[in-house]
């Protein structure tokens, strides 16, 4: 293998450990909840979910999960509305 290749694998390796680079703008997920699949997405720092939880109150147990997931890597406006209007204290 060339070093140039080793040298990016490492560092590959290296960026995974230290999720603090990465934060989401935007991203759609296919989520198998236990009575079906929802669509469930982060856009302009705003979860949506099709769930008729989520429409009734703006959150619900697929975007809390997902917020629990992506922790560091979400916006500071999705890592703490949703969790904090719940109550929930995060880990």
């Amino acid at each position: 293998m060339q070093s140039s290749l080793i040298g990016k694998i490492e560092k590959a390796k290296r960026y995974a450990q230290e999720t603090d680079r990465v934060t989401f703008q935007e991203f759609t997920v296919k989520f198998h909840g236990e009575n079906s699949d929802y669509e469930v997405g982060l856009k302009d720092g705003k979860w949506h979910c099709t769930c008729s939880f989520f429409s009734k109150w703006g959150l619900c147990s697929h975007t809390m999960a997902l917020e629990k997931i992506f922790a560091d890597m979400l916006p500071p406006e999705a890592r703490t509305a949703q969790l904090d209007a719940a109550g929930i204290q995060g880990d």
